[in-house]
């Protein structure tokens, strides 16, 4: 092969968050290997071309031709069936404990503000991301974990459609069509109780604040409000938002005492 592929794999590999050493334990090289490749100061072999087209989730001829595209692939680690898609960037792997979390996250906030007139689908997703976003940024661990994008209405957890459509499937959930003034709305009827076992005492905690402080906004507001949050404003359009951004919050939106560590 002749043709060098440096900033097309560093472009790949940084949108799936994938560390060089992982890249490189999954083709079978070294990370300085991956490292010259990146560089375009070695070639790739067609081995390793295969390689990394699988870890991206894409065909060969789609990754010798550097095939881009925006919409991410969301796979439910569970179900052993790997879609491939044209159009993908970003292919997200959901493990069964991250899946089993969701789920219960969802169901949880479905029982305790899903009836509310002004919560529906858009609402939900902000609820989400502050939920997961805040929990971040006080105690630098994950709860859900999702992955959100920076959509023209705010964030939007990628993983959401994919996992509804699994609960769904499965009586957890079902899906209805109802109205919000002159607006159509999609809401969530929880068909099971959530399961608390999975959550810890201060995630129910922290989950029921972020409650308490939003759920009586409407999505618009809701949609604004997260609009004027660092994550959201620093990341470009389309693409995920870090939670390593959460730390330069500013007092409107941070939900951590600095000054209670120094």
């Amino acid at each position: 092969m002749t043709t060098y592929y440096g900033a097309y794999i560093k472009k790949m590999r940084e949108r799936a968050n994938l560390s060089q050493d992982f890249v490189a334990k999954k083709i079978g090289v070294s990370r300085p290997t991956i490292t010259q490749i990146e560089k375009d100061e070695r070639e790739l072999t067609l081995a390793e071309a295969q390689g990394l087209a699988d870890l991206f989730d894409m065909r060969i001829e789609e990754f010798l031709a550097k095939k881009d595209a925006s919409e991410p692939i969301v796979v439910l680690s569970k179900a052993a069936v790997k879609k491939k898609e044209d159009k993908a960037d970003i292919r997200i792997n959901v493990p069964q404990k991250n899946l089993k979390k969701f789920k219960e996250v969802l169901l949880y906030v479905l029982e305790k503000v899903g009836a509310k007139p002004n919560i529906g689908e858009t609402a939900i997703y902000k609820l989400l991301y502050f939920i997961d976003f805040d929990f971040y940024e006080k105690y630098e661990e994950q709860l859900i974990g999702a992955t959100y994008i920076k959509n023209n209405y705010g964030p939007t957890p990628v993983e959401f459609a994919k996992i509804v459509e699994d609960m769904e499937a499965k009586g957890e959930l079902e899906r209805i069509k109802s109205k919000y003034f002159d607006y159509e709305q999609k809401k969530y009827l929880p068909r099971r109780s959530s399961d608390l076992a999975v959550l810890s005492a201060l995630e129910i905690s922290h989950i029921d604040d972020v409650l308490n402080r939003l759920s009586d906004k409407s999505a618009k507001e809701l949609s604004d409000y997260s609009h004027g949050d660092v994550p959201w404003a620093i990341a470009e359009d389309k693409k995920v938002i870090s939670y390593e951004s959460v730390f330069y919050r500013d007092k409107n939106y941070s939900v951590r005492s600095y000054d209670d560590e120094l």
